[in-house]
């Protein structure tokens, strides 16, 4: 980590263009060859940056109490994450503000972002599943008032799952007999709920990060996000599910 934040207050301070792979290495106190040990160019190494928060995030969606509906889970998981000074300094926070603003003009950047959301919808995807897996009420990253509805049918569909002998021996591909279901079907469901839950949230910090992040009164990270979410209460998620 401490290359990452060396790579970022040079990135903040002078540019990318104008920080070379050689003066990342020395702000951090290492050799150009160990920085190309881990890194294969200078842009990567702000990326443990961005993955620290994605990272704290997946996890407390992890940490969510069994009974909690995946939308509970995820709103409290932003509320308890995506708040400066809560789980990182107030500091790293305006670090990781102004890093996320160059992605807006520096191409490089944006592609090392936009890289680690999506490790982070694959990282959702999975918590996603293994929620269903366990019978915890599977909803879809959207709200309250849709999620029993998808909650009923995610449930109904790896019970069926299950029952053909797909969770397990019968591997991610199978299909069952009559009555069976494709468990690819309900990992590509998973999946779409994870990626829009990582864009509303994307596109929260993002925001945040656009005025600054540091406004008097302003939302933070967390209730922007909280109201992105709030907004695909109504998104026709059952059509898609359904069979």
């Amino acid at each position: 980590m401490e290359i990452a934040r060396a790579a970022a207050g040079l990135f903040v301070r002078h540019g990318l263009k104008a920080t070379r792979a050689e003066d990342i290495a020395q702000a951090a106190g290492i050799a150009p060859r160990t920085f190309y040990r881990y890194f294969a160019a200078k842009e990567e190494a702000v990326a443990p940056l961005y993955e620290a928060g994605a990272r704290r995030w997946v996890e407390a969606v992890r940490a969510a109490p069994p009974g909690a509906s995946v939308p509970q889970a995820l709103e409290d998981a932003v509320r308890s994450t995506l708040r400066p000074g809560a789980g990182a300094p107030s500091d790293s926070w305006a670090g990781v503000c102004a890093l996320i603003r160059l992605t807006h003009s520096t191409p490089s950047l944006r592609r090392v972002w936009a890289e680690v959301c999506q490790t982070s919808e694959r990282a959702l995807g999975e918590v996603l599943a293994a929620r269903a897996r366990t019978g915890t009420a599977v909803a879809t990253a959207t709200g309250t008032a849709i999620g029993t509805a998808i909650d009923n049918d995610a449930e109904r569909i790896v019970r069926a799952a299950r029952a053909a002998g797909m969770d397990g021996a019968g591997g991610a591909g199978s299909t069952g007999g009559a009555g069976g279901v494709d468990s690819a079907v309900v990992d590509a469901r998973l999946r779409f709920a994870a990626a829009v839950a990582v864009a509303a949230v994307r596109a929260a910090v993002e925001g945040w990060a656009a005025g600054d992040g540091t406004g008097e009164g302003l939302p933070g990270p967390a209730e922007l996000a909280v109201a992105n979410l709030a907004t695909l209460r109504d998104f026709p998620w059952d059509a898609l599910t359904e069979p």
